[in-house]
Parts: structure tokens; C-alpha cells; sequence
């Protein structure tokens, strides 16, 4: 189990790495390109607009296929995709291959969750999940540092060839240490007809909606920031390459302590509980931000401070909530995992250009959209109320994860049950 959750970790890099490292170059490749903040965010538009379609393939795949096949062919095409990247000859070829690269690694994020959920079950897979959450939040801490050595020594291609190199290993580390956790009589058969059928059973789940709609504008929340996080720290506070790369780690590190205390938690406190608390605390700093950026009054301690505040919020809300959905949905966690994912990164492909269109000198449109994400997630959690704590097909599934795992289970609401 050690080494199969390190694997996992590994594919959780691949997201966060791509997006975050290169972030510190954004003015330089604006100015490369020819173009303005909006034009240079299209490339990580286009690489969230890959992982929305990529969620959906990969998804139906390894549910019918198996979990490991289609996670070595994502692995392997990541890693020459973005090679390719760091040889773009203009902005057109950079946003196309983008779309490659987040199409194929797109399959290390959407099947590294089902394997949680083939493996363990209940209260195990969330803290499964923060786990994997607190491993992969080193990705944000060291790559806007390193992404800014980098920059400095070798250009912002330069990047490309590290990132490359480091999804090669992504993809080794899955050959050796990723079996497969999907047995042939558990896998769905079916073209088309058999995913839209799995994905009306998923959505017709309201709780599962409910959950999955929080995630997904939480993330909101994150993608805002980090599509406008060079421009607010360099060009509105007034930051250089290197201490903006500091200030937006800082984030990464006070997110992966709060994931971390929260996967401790998660036996003591219903995971319901955390993800309400984390989505609260994101929605007051991102409401706090817009007030004092509208007041004139934002500075560099201020934003880092409310911005510490919704980092440590993420931190409660990305785990409890991926877990409390996907367990909704056990007969077809390969589905639910990549509804999850889609619904994501569709919302971060529109985000990301719209917090630069107000310009590259002031903050307000981002805060006003991570405002208005934050606002949403809250609301989502309405639909999660009074819906029933077990389904039958739930409750099969984690009797057979239990005697297959050993792990305690948990209701959606959070309560134990004995181990069957």
C-alpha cells in the first residue's frame, strides 16, 4: 500500500505542476507572443479544456477496460505531449499542444481517485484521499520555485523540458508500482449508450451532485487565483519573479498543512463537517479581499494574510468533499470520478481568461470571481440535505470492501458502522 499510494501521489503532481510552474512566466511569454494576460491564460485554458474532455474518455475507459491500461497510455502521451510544448514555435502551437497534455494527464488524476475507491472504501478512502492530497501539495510549494529558477537560468521553454521530464517519471512510476485494482466482472461493457446510461445514474444522485458542485466551485475559487496570481503579484503589488514564486508557494504550503490536519481529523470530525467549515472559511477571505481591493486598501500583507485564510479553507475542502461524492457512487466510480473532474476543469477553462480581461493592473475581477465560486459552493451544499445515508448498491459495495479491505465505513453524514 506504501508504494501504490506514492504512485498516486505522483499522478496528483502531474495537474499542479503543469499549471503552476510555468505560472512566473506569464509576462515574459506575453511579451514573447506579442500578446496580453488573456491571450498567455488561453494556454492554461486550453490545458483545462484537455482534462474536461480527457476526464470523460478516461473515466468510461477504465471503467470498461481496467484502471491500468488507459493510466499508461495517458502517462506515456503526457510526457511526449509536453516535450513538444517546450518547442512551440508560436502561441497557436503552445495552446494546442496544451490541450494534449491536459487530455492525456488527465488520466492520472481521473483514475488515480478510482483506485482509491477499488481499494478502500468509507472513512479509509477519505483519509486515503487527504493523504494523497497532502503528498501532492508539495506540487504547488516547489513549483512556482522551481519554475522560477528555472525561468532564470534557461527561459520559460525550459520549464517545458523539466515538466517533461518529470512526467516521465510519472509514467515509469506507474509501469512499476500501479496493478490493476478493477476485476474483469466489476468492469462495465458498453460503447457510448453504456457511458450516458452510467452518467444519468451518477447525476441522478442529488448528494453526489451536491458534493461534486462544491468541489467544483472550491476549485473555482483556486483557478482564479491561479490564472491571475502572476499579474496580482508582479504587476498590482509590485513583486519580482522570484518573491512572487515565494508568496504563491506559501499558499501551497498553508493548503497542504490544512489538508494534512484534516486527514487526522476525518476519524473524529464527519467529513461533512470539514468540507462546510473549509467552504465558510474560503468564502469570508475571498469576500474580505473584494472589500479592501474595492476600498483601495489592498497590500502585500493584507492580500498574503486572506489569501493564507483561503488556502488553509482548500485544505478542508478538496479531500472531504472527492470522497464524499465518489463514495455516492461505488458502482461506477470510474464515472463519478470523471464527472468530478470535468465539471473542474470546465469551470477553471472558463475562469482562467475571465480574471484577466479587467486588465493586468488590478485585482478586482479576480477577487469578484473567486467571490462569486465561493458563494456557489456554499449553496451546493443545499442539495446534499435529507438525502438518504446508504443506497442499496452503496451498501453492497462497501460490505464488499470491508471484508475485502478491512476498513471501517462511513454514512454520507459521517456516522460509523460495524465492520460486516
Amino acid at each position: 500500500m506504501p508504494l501504490l499510494t506514492a504512485a498516486l501521489a505522483l499522478l496528483s503532481f502531474i495537474g499542479p505542476l503543469s499549471t503552476d510552474m510555468y505560472l512566473p512566466a506569464f509576462p515574459r511569454m506575453a511579451e514573447e507572443f506579442g500578446t496580453d494576460a488573456s491571450g498567455v491564460q488561453l494556454t492554461l485554458t486550453a490545458f483545462l479544456v484537455g482534462m474536461t474532455v480527457g476526464h470523460l474518455v478516461f473515466g468510461a475507459l477504465s471503467d470498461r477496460y481496467g484502471r491500468r491500461g488507459p493510466l499508461l497510455v495517458g502517462a506515456f502521451v503526457c510526457a511526449a505531449g509536453t516535450a513538444l510544448c517546450a518547442v512551440a514555435p508560436s502561441l497557436g502551437w503552445l495552446v494546442a499542444l496544451r490541450f494534449v497534455t491536459g487530455f492525456s494527464g488527465a488520466a492520472g488524476v481521473v483514475i488515480s481517485r478510482a483506485v482509491v475507491t477499488d481499494v478502500v472504501q468509507g472513512a479509509a478512502a477519505a483519509r486515503m484521499f487527504g493523504i494523497l492530497m497532502t503528498l501532492a501539495g508539495m506540487a504547488p510549494i516547489l513549483a512556482p520555485l522551481a519554475g522560477g529558477a528555472v525561468i532564470g537560468a534557461a527561459g520559460w521553454r525550459g520549464v517545458f523540458w523539466v515538466l517533461a521530464g518529470v512526467s516521465l517519471v510519472v509514467a515509469v512510476g506507474v509501469l512499476v508500482a500501479v496493478p490493476e485494482s478493477l476485476p474483469k466482472e466489476r468492469r462495465r461493457a458498453g460503447g457510448a449508450g453504456r457511458l450516458m446510461a452510467s452518467v444519468r445514474e451518477v447525476a441522478g444522485d442529488r448528494a453526489y451532485v451536491g458534493y461534486t458542485l462544491a468541489f467544483t466551485f472550491g476549485f473555482g475559487m483556486l483557478f482564479c487565483y491561479i490564472a491571475g496570481s502572476p499579474f496580482l503579484l508582479q504587476n498590482v503589488l509590485g513583486l519580482s519573479v522570484g518573491v512572487s514564486s515565494v508568496a504563491f508557494s506559501g499558499g501551497a504550503v498553508v493548503a497542504t498543512l490544512s489538508s494534512a490536519a484534516g486527514a487526522r481529523l476525518v476519524g473524529r470530525i464527519a467529513p461533512e463537517v470539514l468540507l462546510r467549515g473549509g467552504l465558510l472559511t474560503m468564502f469570508a477571505g475571498t469576500s474580505a479581499l473584494l472589500a479592501v481591493s474595492v476600498a483601495g486598501f489592498l497590500g502585500v500583507v493584507v492580500c498574503l494574510t486572506l489569501m493564507a485564510l483561503v488556502c488553509g479553507g482548500l485544505g478542508l475542502v478538496v479531500a472531504n468533499a472527492a470522497a464524499l461524492a465518489i463514495a455516492r457512487v461505488p458502482a461506477a466510480s470510474g464515472t463519478g470520478s470523471a464527472l468530478l473532474g470535468t465539471a473542474q476543469s470546465a469551470l477553471g477553462a472558463v475562469v482562467a481568461p475571465l480574471v484577466g480581461l479587467g486588465g493586468e493592473d488590478t485585482a478586482v475581477p479576480l477577487f469578484v470571481g473567486m467571490t462569486v465560486c465561493g458563494g456557489l459552493a456554499v449553496a451546493s451544499l443545499r442539495l446534499t440535505r435529507g438525502a438518504s445515508d446508504v443506497t442499496p448498491v452503496r451498501a453492497e459495495a462497501e460490505v464488499r470492501g470491508d471484508r475485502r479491505t478491512g476498513a471501517r465505513g462511513y454514512s454520507p453524514r459521517g456516522r460509523t458502522r460495524p465492520d460486516s
